[in-house]
């Protein structure tokens, strides 16, 4: 963790149980009671190995939590197969996990001791990282799903966004082209999209 002012980086949780993490992901905190809702992608593949993971049937990675005030670290859920992007609703009673191999979205109802998630979305193609706007809504990236450019004329989804019900607001067509190829993250602020890649070097903008 880095304070607002920069400095020294401080490590709160290196390991689960005695087991030093691999491949920590995506997070997200609830402000109010300072917990930290987080992803471990795997217990068996390290991050540099990203791509081998997409395409196996891993199925060891897991929902966990932090508190800041407790420092401890809870498994909330167990056997997913790439969790990846963390985004807490508005309101903070439910969160939103990408399940990457299995190409969906799982809901976790928060306030109940039952953590056994829904089917919040199924995805066209891969995705990485999600985000919540100012409203509430959610933004998926479609990280994968070809190589290269397509045809001008197949659709070539590389974003959604979906209301708190899971329904489809808004779409994104990257034209095929290959600076599209591998889209991480989509962040919505006044009405101008921030778009990121974890394989190429450059940040997007799109005002609408």
């Amino acid at each position: 963790m880095i304070g607002p002012n920069g400095g020294i980086a401080q490590t709160l949780v290196s390991s689960i149980k005695g087991i030093p993490f691999k491949f920590i992901n995506g997070l997200d905190i609830e402000n109010s009671t300072r917990v930290i809702y987080f992803t471990y992608s795997s217990t068996t593949f390290q991050r540099r190995y990203a791509d081998f993971l997409s395409r196996s049937t891993d199925s060891s990675g897991r929902l966990l939590k932090y508190g800041l005030h407790t420092k401890n670290a809870f498994v909330i859920y167990t056997s997913l197969m790439f969790p990846n992007g963390v985004a807490l609703s508005k309101n903070h009673s439910f969160l939103l996990v990408v399940e990457t191999i299995r190409i969906r979205i799982l809901k976790f109802n928060l306030g109940t001791n039952n953590f056994e998630p829904e089917v919040f979305a199924v995805l066209p193609r891969v995705a990485d990282n999600i985000k919540m706007n100012h409203k509430g809504e959610f933004w998926v990236a479609l990280n994968a799903g070809r190589f290269g450019e397509i045809d001008d004329d197949t659709p070539d989804p590389i974003g959604i966004k979906y209301d708190q019900e899971g329904r489809i607001l808004k779409q994104l067509d990257g034209n095929g082209k290959y600076v599209f190829s591998s889209i991480s993250e989509i962040n919505e602020v006044n009405r101008t999209l921030y778009i990121g890649s974890v394989t190429k070097p450059y940040v997007a903008i799109l005002k609408f």
